[in-house]
């Protein structure tokens, strides 16, 4: 797409990385000015340092570092958690949770620079795509968006790596290492290369935030974290910010090989693919929420609050952060969670991240009604007739069926009702 005359200039969401630094000499030669926005949501300083300085060189008219790890724990991780929302049953949606964040840091940036585009180097096959572009139409709908992976004669990375030698730009991405990683505070990922097999083991050379759990301490070690309403605010009865809570975590748990998941998914645009995603802190949280809800959420609101979960995920996944639909859901869990507050301690050893005790003020258990002593504020005769009516339907439908399976039983009387009827 070539930039048109009157406004040709376009913000980048911007990484760094192999894809989105050909983006740049790819845009300026049709035309574009090309104006730089990078998130830092925690992918690390090796990530960010000289962004600006790399930005500038391969010909970028600005680059703008955006420190934005607060309001991606606040805004998108917090209320994830709180839904214990997880696609699939596994992934604990670390990329998704982070584009609508940088997508409208990028449309903030474009009005900075009165931009008429944005661009983005998301792939024609991948989810991020419509993570990115949804944001775009949800609060800058008058903006073209520039794709490259859909109009570019790239198809590959290695053809992309080919094009960087050509423009000599510096990248870290070789034939040989040729992993897509997305890395942020709450996960990584890892795709391509070998990985894309699902028939070949997670490579050795993949993994960078969690230890070998073969290789991990042979102590256990705990940790206790806090909740305030279904959002965690201390670690081993300490308050300590967001940030600083998932990053301690991120240390703690990958020193014991905890978050490490090898997965096959349904990509939202149709195909399956594998991925190897690392999430130490999360797994550590989802584990302590998981059993702190348990203890102090009413049966029938935990049963729908279960339901209501996965569909939380599949919004997120899909790039439906704004989506009426999942605001809708925040507002169910910020009030099915207000009474799950307390503490859970988890222990984490050889990979394995498990809760082993649970308190707090919220608790909805008793110890009177759940002992097995008799007594209390219980009456086991009551239950007599609770069992009866509610065996009633199965009983009266076995009942019929016997009947209507034997002929001639059709002359004898029906049962007597178990159940005296008055």
């Amino acid at each position: 797409m070539k930039a048109p005359a009157h406004n040709n200039r376009i913000v980048l969401a911007y990484s760094g990385g192999l894809d989105t630094s050909i983006i740049i000499p790819w845009l300026a030669e049709r035309g574009w000015e090309v104006h730089c926005l990078a998130g830092d949501v925690g992918q690390g300083s090796e990530e960010l340092v000289g962004l600006e300085e790399k930005a500038a060189a391969t010909g970028a008219a600005s680059c703008k570092v955006a420190n934005l790890q607060e309001p991606f724990v606040t805004e998108t991780i917090f209320p994830c958690l709180r839904a214990l929302a997880v696609y699939e049953g596994k992934y604990l949606l670390g990329t998704s949770m982070a584009r609508p964040v940088l997508a409208r840091a990028q449309v903030d940036y474009a009005r900075e620079v009165n931009a008429s585009a944005v661009a983005h180097g998301c792939t024609g096959k991948g989810n991020d795509q419509v993570r990115f572009e949804l944001v775009y139409q949800a609060f800058a709908p008058d903006l073209a968006i520039v794709a490259p992976w859909r109009d570019w004669d790239i198809i590959s990375r290695e053809d992309a790596i080919d094009y960087a030698a050509e423009k000599k730009i510096p990248i870290t991405a070789t034939r040989k290492k040729i992993y897509s990683r997305d890395r942020n505070l709450w996960h990584i990922s890892h795709e391509g290369g070998a990985i894309e097999n699902p028939a070949t083991p997670p490579p050795a050379d993949a993994w960078m935030l969690t230890t070998d759990p073969q290789e991990a301490p042979d102590q256990a070690e705990e940790v206790t974290v806090g909740f305030e309403s279904g959002i965690p605010t201390t670690l081993n009865g300490q308050a300590i910010s967001p940030v600083a809570l998932i990053e301690t975590l991120n240390q703690i748990a990958g020193a014991h090989g905890v978050g490490r998941l090898d997965i096959i998914e349904n990509r939202l645009v149709g195909m399956k693919s594998r991925g190897l995603y690392e999430t130490p802190a999360g797994t550590v949280l989802y584990e302590a929420l998981g059993q702190l809800r348990a203890l102090c959420m009413e049966r029938e609101t935990l049963a729908l609050a279960e339901k209501l979960g996965p569909q939380y995920a599949r919004l997120v996944y899909n790039g439906q952060w704004y989506h009426p639909a999942r605001e809708s859901l925040d507002g169910f869990f910020a009030e099915a969670m207000k009474h799950v507050t307390g503490s859970a301690t988890v222990r984490l050893w050889k990979g394995t991240a498990t809760s082993i005790s649970v308190e707090g003020p919220g608790s909805l258990y008793q110890e009177d009604l759940a002992s097995f002593t008799m007594g209390g504020t219980y009456d086991p005769k009551h239950s007599e007739g609770f069992v009866r009516l509610f065996g009633l339907p199965g009983t009266v439908e076995r009942s019929v069926r016997a009947r209507q399976a034997t002929p001639e039983s059709a002359a004898t009387p029906a049962p007597k009702s178990p159940v005296p009827v008055s």
